[in-house]
């Protein structure tokens, strides 16, 4: 009896496709900030095949997915990278087609509150009109997936804590403006056209992931330098502003819960607690042993020309729907992030003192 010889390609295209049939997919706007990154690593685990929309840049922009990437033409890939813009209707429409997507999570946004007073056209154009292009994408591509919509606790403003879903928006600043429109934008196409569209209005959610502008992770990073003398001060605006911080991990759950209801609707995801700026810092300091009056300063330019006291969840709805609650507290939150930040330096300063060795035994 011979041995069987390996299968034609043809066959082998054909089990790759089957594959790919039988795995739901999800289109991911935004993939490639903290929540993007989190979401496709949580779809791929649930047996997606997960798609992203990537601007394109002449810098690399991909470093929280890099981990993901894999050889399209490998057998069971289930993550893809595609060039799309939320300013450009077209490759929107064109993404949808090509992908035909089950699920399309929208994260992309220029979610930095401070910097939407500096680039309000901008931030406006991509969180506000840009949902509006991908929404009507979807109706005049006539697909029937699910739509998520990332909406904002910014969006309560100045409104009483705690905020729940009746809760009355007041928006405070050009990023909260244009998530107030997308928000509704998606409650009016969901309306409209019995889309299945829901609304996450996610309190502050952080992690090792966040940017370094933001201040949670400006705070983070600032410790483990100054920790490691690289750094004298840190620099912050409004101390007294009230916060609920979760972790962006347990946020993402929240969103694909959503997607699995029968109805659409839409939830506030937070943990129900809050703290400010300077209790973070202090815990953030203290962690490493050290006193963070010694080291902050207030500078002006920080503060927001219309400021925000507090935004504290009230995430009943989405506990007793969804079934849905944080997991990750504050403090262990805070930790978890300077202790990140610690371990990148260590690992910078170790990588860098190994080539320096490499280079002085070849000079000797």
């Amino acid at each position: 009896m011979g041995l069987e010889g390996p299968a034609p390609k043809n066959e082998i295209n054909e089990v790759i496709g089957m594959m790919r049939l039988q795995m739901p997919k999800a289109l991911i706007t935004g993939i490639t900030g903290q929540d993007g990154s989190y979401l496709a690593e949580f779809l791929i685990a649930k047996g997606y095949e997960v798609h992203g929309l990537k601007r394109r840049s002449s810098s690399f922009n991909t470093s929280r997915v890099d981990h993901l990437y894999e050889d399209s033409h490998n057998v069971g890939a289930s993550f893809f990278l595609h060039y799309a813009d939320m300013n450009d209707s077209s490759s929107l429409a064109w993404l949808l087609m090509d992908v035909r997507p089950d699920e399309v999570y929208n994260l992309a946004a220029q979610s930095h509150v401070r910097v939407s007073f500096d680039v309000p056209e901008y931030t406006t154009e991509v969180v506000a009109t840009g949902t509006i292009r991908l929404l009507e994408a979807i109706r005049r591509t006539g697909l029937k997936c699910r739509f998520y919509q990332a909406s904002s606790s910014e969006m309560f403003g100045s409104t009483p804590a705690p905020q729940n879903e009746n809760s009355i928006f007041h928006p405070r600043s050009p990023y909260a403006c244009s998530k107030v429109f997308a928000h509704h934008a998606t409650v009016n196409y969901r309306e409209s056209y019995g889309m299945h569209a829901s609304c996450g209005i996610l309190f502050n959610h952080e992690s090792p992931r966040r940017g370094e502008t933001f201040v949670t992770r400006k705070i983070a990073r600032a410790v483990a330098e100054i920790s490691l003398g690289l750094q004298s001060k840190l620099y912050l605006g409004n101390l007294a502003g009230r916060r609920d911080w979760g972790f962006a991990g347990d946020y993402v759950e929240a969103m694909w819960i959503m997607l699995q209801q029968d109805r659409p609707d839409d939830y506030v995801i937070g943990t129900g607690e809050c703290y400010s700026v300077r209790e973070f810092a202090d815990l953030a300091f203290s962690h490493v042993g050290l006193d963070w009056r010694k080291y902050v300063e207030i500078d002006p330019r920080y503060f927001r020309p219309a400021e925000v006291d507090e935004l504290r969840a009230d995430p009943s709805k989405a506990r007793r729907v969804l079934g849905w609650t944080a997991k990750v507290g504050f403090r262990e939150l805070v930790q978890t992030m300077v202790d990140a930040d610690l371990a990148a330096l260590n690992r910078q300063f170790k990588g860098g003192a190994e080539a320096y060795n490499r280079v002085s035994v070849v000079q000797h």
